[in-house]
């Protein structure tokens, strides 16, 4: 069946813009999202999500409170919550292979919802802006086609993408929102910044940068956070991008770098340094090829375990 705002079939292809003014609650929703203060979120609770990374749990976790997620520029948000059980999704998702993301998406919130009596299928996508090579605008198409393709009734609650995230500054285009978070226990959606995107923060902006597809991080059912194990080829002429200025780094490895948070060129770097470090990480990372365990302790923060523990 195919994507729905307010009971009705979306029309597609629009833009982002023309379809939120033919519902004027897509437009009203995004204009209250756009207009809030930007709330800090501590540790405690967070599972913060990178890019290319997927992540779903439910109300009855006892680990994990809230999904984030921030540093998108062209990138896109996905939130998808089943209202019956519950289980809610954040992905941050970069266009690199939408087709199979959108399925992958649905698919784990179905799984959390299979013994839910009633309910619906609801998602939010935020992020992106007017971007001169109008990578926003092919990602916002691509999100709205892929949900409309799938079997299942999905109602489109939250756009707030592209020309609807967008400000101007001196002719040029920012995004109005960078990060976002949702509450799992209310389904509040609200903006956010983050300080801690943690654990293995630079070994997965690493597994990004090389490319890969979107995977999941988080066993619900363990609450335990999974990483790896991963694999990549070396990163080509590390050592020569390691060897530029910030400008250049800014402008050759980013897709909009106007745009960028101050921090991008030192996170950026720290990646590639570490991609530096660990050429293979199979046989410096994952001993045994197993995934590194994590799950919070008493103080609702990460704390790593043994493998197999």
């Amino acid at each position: 069946m195919p994507l729905l705002v307010e009971g009705r079939r979306v029309r597609l292809p629009q833009a982002a813009g023309d379809l939120a003014r033919a519902h004027p609650r897509l437009e009203e929703r995004a204009r209250l999202l756009r207009a809030q203060c930007v709330e800090p979120v501590g540790p405690q609770g967070l599972l913060y999500v990178q890019q290319r990374e997927l992540a779903v749990t439910s109300p009855e976790d006892g680990s994990v409170s809230i999904l984030g997620s921030d540093d998108a520029t062209t990138c896109h948000f996905v939130i998808l919550r089943h209202t019956g059980s519950g289980a809610t999704c954040l992905t941050h998702c970069d266009g690199s292979d939408t087709r199979a993301e959108v399925p992958l998406i649905i698919s784990s919130v179905k799984a959390f919802s299979k013994r839910a009596q009633r309910g619906r299928l609801e998602v939010h996508l935020v992020g992106g802006f007017s971007d001169g090579r109008q990578l926003s605008q092919k990602l916002t198409h691509q999100l709205l086609s892929e949900f409309d393709r799938q079997e299942d009734d999905i109602h489109l609650m939250t756009l707030c993408v592209t020309e609807l995230n967008d400000r101007e500054e001196n002719k040029n285009h920012f995004p109005v929102i960078y990060g976002i978070a949702v509450n799992i226990k209310t389904a509040e959606i609200y903006r956010a910044s983050f300080q801690d995107r943690g654990p293995e923060e630079q070994l997965r902006s690493a597994r990004a940068l090389t490319g890969g597809p979107m995977v999941s991080i988080y066993d619900a059912k363990t609450e335990q956070l999974r990483i790896g194990p991963y694999s990549w080829t070396p990163f080509p002429h590390v050592d020569f991008w390691l060897q530029q200025d910030d400008k250049q780094i800014l402008e050759n490895l980013s897709t909009s770098p106007l745009a960028e948070p101050p921090h991008f060129v030192e996170h950026i770097r720290s990646a590639l340094k570490f991609l530096k470090k660990h050429p293979s990480p199979a046989d410096t990372l994952f001993p045994g090829n197993r995934a590194l365990l994590y799950r919070k302790n008493g103080d609702g923060l990460w704390e790593k375990i043994s493998p197999g523990s």
